[in-house]
């Protein structure tokens, strides 16, 4: 009865405690983590940062190439004008001068 009131005792012991190497793998590991965490903030920080750098710069690019895009429309409407004013010039002197055979 003896030896088995000690075996028992044993077990409880066992069952109830935890090796020191276990405890010491959790608490590295966890240490790891948080040691981790604020590099991990900071490259998720720079990536962003550097998403959002580039967005800027595509919205530049469209913005830009669609200020090409009006002053290559208004530079074709200036030169459209200037070479249409021989024409106006050739239509009023035609009014004019139908004008004047009217009054006649």
């Amino acid at each position: 009865m003896s030896k088995d009131l000690t075996e028992e005792t044993r077990r409880q012991d066992m069952t109830n405690t935890v090796s020191p190497q276990i405890t010491d793998a959790v608490t590295q590991v966890n240490v790891k983590v948080v040691a981790e965490a604020p590099a991990v903030a900071i490259g998720s920080l720079y990536q962003t940062a550097s998403h959002s750098t580039g967005l800027m710069f595509e919205n530049a690019v469209t913005a830009q190439n669609n200020q090409n895009i009006l002053a290559q429309a208004a530079t074709t409407q200036g030169v459209m004008q200037i070479y249409s004013i021989d024409t106006i010039s050739d239509a009023i002197a035609v009014v004019q001068m139908l004008q004047g055979n009217a009054n006649t």
